[in-house]
């Protein structure tokens, strides 16, 4: 469900139809992996064939103008380029935040747990969100009352779903109930962006251990 849900946002993206914050990540995924990408390029190729038919012009070279299409990438499609791979941030990120992570005023949540708010809508409860975990650090077990995109921005976490890597996006919704957990090798750094709280769960010892990071 997971890959259908993030094919559904990568079109939305495309069709310029996600809220700021969504597309903010999703830009940033799109930069981080290249299969994404090719995917935005084509839906892209997609609707330009669908526009020029709606105007009942013959397609000049169609295979050709296509191959085109496919072979140029717009400006908010690109991948990182060589001088930047050193970069945790994406292009997207960066520029939406307007500061490097260094610059970043880190604000402890939990032991072990850092989170840096960019922005909290109060009309809808959306926010969007740094997080920092230390290696091995676990986050409450929690579910959710609405959408939750989580993208991996570097070192790793996991839940029962599998891993997730840098570049990755975790989808989750009011179906999901997880423990996600930052992976031993590096700390885990993520970008969140919430549509509605999460609501903690699980039993009441297990989640003493996790509020304090044992």
């Amino acid at each position: 469900m997971t890959v259908a849900m993030l094919d559904a946002l990568i079109s939305e993206y495309v069709a310029g139809d996600l809220p700021e914050p969504a597309r903010v990540l999703i830009a940033s995924h799109i930069e981080m992996k290249p299969s994404s990408a090719m995917m935005a390029r084509t839906l892209e190729a997609l609707a330009g064939q669908t526009l020029e038919a709606t105007r009942t012009r013959a397609l000049v070279n169609g295979e050709r103008q296509i191959d085109s299409i496919m072979r140029s990438t717009p400006p908010h499609l690109r991948l990182v380029q060589s001088r930047e791979k050193q970069s945790v941030l994406p292009r997207a990120l960066h520029a939406h935040l307007g500061y490097d992570l260094d610059e970043v005023p880190w604000k402890t949540k939990l032991p072990g747990l850092k989170q840096h708010m960019i922005e909290h809508d109060k009309d809808d409860g959306s926010e969007m969100s740094l997080l920092w975990a230390r290696p091995g650090r676990a986050l409450p077990n929690h579910t959710h009352e609405g959408l939750e995109l989580t993208l991996v921005l570097d070192g790793d976490f996991h839940d029962h779903r599998g891993s997730f890597g840098r570049g990755d996006v975790s989808v989750a919704d009011e179906d999901l109930d997880h423990r996600p957990v930052a992976g031993m090798g590096k700390p885990c750094l993520c970008l969140s962006v919430l549509f509605a709280p999460i609501v903690l769960s699980g039993s009441k010892m297990g989640l003493l251990g996790d509020i304090l990071g044992l």
